[in-house]
């Protein structure tokens, strides 16, 4: 491969999603949610930019078209499993990202199969929708994750550790500084309305690629 730019900025986009998996490990909550909130929309934006350039520069290549795909899913995948356990696993939230897991193992194991033919599953404009609209969910969750611990700790000037301890004894919740909801749940809800919107995306698309795949999966009859 050659590294220019948009190489460059892909890979960097493809380390940084176990890199929000990492923050976690490494920082305690809100800090935790920050950092991960940071890096996942930094490297968003990346998958804007390496495209834009590697076209405006005429820096196309089989690299970055192979890795750029692997960097979305990889970032997405692992945000969704971060959020989906630390927001209690609801399952208003686990049914749209089992969707979109499905999805996103489906189509590429279907392009694994296709094999040559895998040129045929382009990506779509209505794919690249998906992902952005993915990516802007995702985004709007981990700020509802981190906002939930900073309402705490601004309103009762408690630590997070001292607050979950009240939490889990049921002595205290978070205190509505937002009209008549806590900001939290603001951003909670807007974040479950994208990821369905998202999830709704992702399923068209997925069935898109299986509907064109057709053809190429019938078994040959002919003696």
């Amino acid at each position: 491969m050659t590294w220019t730019l948009p190489n460059i900025l892909t890979v960097l986009r493809l380390i940084a999603a176990p890199g929000v998996a990492i923050m976690f490990l490494y920082f305690h909550r809100p800090w935790a949610d920050w950092f991960a909130l940071t890096l996942f929309v930094t490297a968003a934006v990346t998958d804007w930019f390496d495209g834009y350039l590697a076209r405006l520069w005429k820096q196309e290549s089989k690299f970055g078209a192979m890795l750029d795909p692997i960097a979305d899913k990889a970032m997405v995948v692992i945000a969704l499993v971060i959020i989906t356990g630390y927001s209690g696993m609801n399952p208003w939230l686990i049914l749209p990202v089992t969707i979109i897991l499905f999805r996103e193992v489906f189509v590429s194991g279907l392009r694994e199969y296709l094999g040559a033919k895998a040129g045929l599953l382009k990506v779509t404009k209505l794919a690249k929708w998906k992902t952005t609209a993915q990516m802007i969910a995702i985004a709007v969750l981990f700020l509802g994750t981190g906002l939930e611990h900073v309402e705490a700790i601004r309103l009762q000037g408690k630590t997070v550790e001292q607050y979950a301890d009240l939490v889990s004894q049921g002595l205290a919740a978070p205190i509505p500084f937002c009209g008549t909801k806590d900001c939290s749940s603001y951003a909670a809800w807007g974040g479950m309305v994208l990821i369905w919107v998202a999830a709704i995306l992702t399923a068209i698309t997925g069935w898109d690629y299986f509907r064109k795949s057709l053809p190429y999966l019938k078994d040959d009859t002919r003696a």
